[in-house]
């Protein structure tokens, strides 16, 4: 199935380009939304990282039978509804952060998750401790970035990228479906870290949905 045709998103000071093929399946993928992560320090929003959400083509067509025809809002406010397909996210550093200084935060947001979902089994605590160990001896400065791709049979694959440029190739992979959605919730779910890119997420898929049946031209700057 061809890609939706979207535009790139231009977030801060970094571009995500319009699609990506994934480390994990060689499939293409393409941008569903971007965003920021940041803190209110002093009053001020200080910028931590940037985020880029992908996933497979089929998720357009598919999503539409259920929510075709919902706006930006209800999408929002329902963002789980694309779960079930191939995701792909690159965070990309704005500030240097260590691989320890990451990797404990995301754990801890997971765990929550999972805990509060009733879904923390010793399964995901393991996966939580590889997690942790892959991360251990990295360091990202800024312009360096994260990958995550999951798959829907339940693998979480992690690459690393000095730059822009995603890696044929994963680091690690994690195979435990309900921590590698953990992830994205962590992001992206009801109490995520970055609510732009919730936002971003919906209100491009309203529009890619609202036009489903059209021949594959859509492009917009959301």
């Amino acid at each position: 199935m061809p890609l939706p045709s979207v535009t790139p998103l231009h977030v801060d000071s970094f571009t995500f380009p319009p699609d990506i093929t994934s480390p994990a399946s060689s499939k293409k993928l393409f941008l569903g939304g971007a965003g920021v992560r940041g803190f209110e320090i002093e009053g001020k929003f200080e910028i931590v990282t940037v985020i880029g959400v992908y996933l497979e083509a089929i998720a357009v067509p598919s999503l539409s039978v259920k929510w075709k025809g919902k706006n930006a809002k209800e999408l929002t406010d329902s963002i789980s509804f694309f779960r079930v397909f191939e995701k792909f996210t690159r965070v990309t550093m704005k500030v240097k952060l260590s691989g320890t200084q990451y990797s404990e935060k995301v754990a801890e947001y997971c765990e929550e998750i999972l805990k509060s979902s009733g879904k923390y089994t010793q399964s995901e605590a393991k996966a939580i401790e590889k997690f942790l160990k892959v991360f251990k001896d990295h360091d990202f400065p800024p312009g360096s970035s994260i990958l995550f791709a999951i798959c829907p049979k339940g693998t979480l694959t992690i690459a690393f990228s000095k730059d822009e440029k995603v890696p044929r190739s994963g680091n690690a992979v994690i195979k435990n479906k309900l921590f590698g959605e953990a992830i994205i919730e962590s992001m992206i779910g009801k109490n995520g870290v970055s609510p732009e890119t919730k936002k971003s997420l919906a209100r491009r898929f309203a529009k890619l949905m609202e036009q489903s049946n059209a021949p594959n031209t859509f492009a917009t700057q959301n």
